[in-house]
């Protein structure tokens, strides 16, 4: 495999570039984009290339067929390497965790196309993204309750209660009840709900937009807003938000944005 996860051909994902735009697509549509060992691993090798691709500005991360991703694959669940034992446990289980992990350490947003069912660790591939936009066919929950484990699981105990609050989470998590898409809308899970077959031109629309803007402004605001939720407190959040903005200017990109602004034109950025 290259370093480049672009360039990279995988069996079951879909890798495509548009511009710097990358567009991932979970493919394995007759299993619903299940989690079986291959897509995990798949996954960490695809999220763990991004710092090194600078190529890559922006990711769009959706499912083949008719559903986003349907969480673990019962049929064929990743090994625990565990014999039964907790160490090996605790590494197959950290190996599917470490996926959101990688996704929020990555420089690059997320827009996650969410159509179909979003489940378990889904679910949690569409909490680690940046930005949900919804089909009207989404379907979310946290299934791992449903079949004897927590319900937090992969990051889903961190994320949810952060974007609906600690009662709505805990209803979803308890219960492990779907939430529909215009329900998710309402409560600030998703940022927009469109047609399914609207959902390819909408995330391009936004990833369009953010891409007007320079690949290091998106990387220190992803990276902010990320330390963000857990700052001790206002003065700490400022601080990293000064830095970010000395570090902004310093850049010849900054220059060209204030020129293009001030020339009422489209700013040509370079990454320099």
């Amino acid at each position: 495999m290259t370093t480049n996860a672009a360039q990279t051909t995988y069996e079951t994902l879909l890798v495509e570039r548009r511009g710097h735009a990358t567009w991932l697509t979970l493919n394995r549509p007759d299993e619903l984009n299940a989690l079986n060992p291959k897509l995990v691993d798949e996954l960490r090798h695809f999220f763990g290339s991004l710092p090194e691709d600078h190529d890559t500005h922006v990711v769009v991360l959706r499912g083949a067929g008719r559903a986003f991703c349907a969480g673990l694959d019962l049929k064929s669940p990743p090994a625990t390497q565990s014999g039964g034992r907790v160490p090996g446990g605790l590494r197959g289980q950290r190996h599917i965790s470490e996926l959101v992990v990688l996704m929020r350490r990555a420089p690059q947003p997320f827009i996650a196309c969410v159509q179909g069912p979003a489940c378990g660790g889904g679910f949690a591939l569409a909490l680690g993204s940046d930005v949900r936009i919804a089909g009207e066919s989404a379907r979310m929950n946290a299934a791992f309750i449903r079949i004897g484990l927590s319900a937090c699981d992969v990051g889903v105990s961190y994320f949810l209660p952060r974007m609906v609050g600690a009662s709505v989470a805990s209803e979803l998590m308890l219960t492990g009840n779907f939430i529909s898409a215009e329900r998710a809308a309402q409560l600030g899970l998703v940022s927009e709900v469109v047609a399914d077959d609207q959902l390819e031109a909408a995330a391009t629309k936004l990833a369009g937009e953010m891409l007007r803007n320079t690949p290091v402004a998106l990387r220190l605001t992803k990276e902010c807003l990320n330390a963000s939720l857990d700052a001790g407190g206002l003065e700490t959040v400022i601080a990293m938000e000064d830095r970010n903005q000395v570090l902004c200017t310093m850049t010849s990109d900054f220059k060209e944005g204030v020129q293009a602004f001030l020339e009422k034109r489209d700013p040509r950025y370079e990454d320099a």
